[in-house]
């Protein structure tokens, strides 16, 4: 029982000190960006896309989930984009 608290603590802290927090958000796509590779949801949200990820391939009105990290300073990046059906 300790062990696994001592484990739990010790990743916990690892993780709170790298400074990212992993979120996901469900929205429809209000608009793209293609030249400045970002996408605007429906939300307001605007995410810069990374370079493995093509704002080609999303469209105007379709649903996704976007998986990101915002550090303490406010940095956003995004790890994925999916369609949700």
């Amino acid at each position: 029982m300790k062990r696994s608290v001592i484990i739990a603590a010790a990743i916990f802290a690892i993780a709170s000190s790298t400074g990212a927090f992993a979120k996901a958000i469900t929205d429809t796509i209000k608009s793209v960006d293609k030249k400045g590779d970002s996408i605007t949801l429906m939300s307001g949200k605007v995410f810069k896309l990374p370079e493995k990820i093509e704002a080609e391939r999303f469209k105007v009105g379709e649903k996704v989930r976007v998986n990101y990290s915002t550090t303490k300073a406010g940095r956003t990046t995004v790890s994925s984009i999916h369609p949700v059906m």
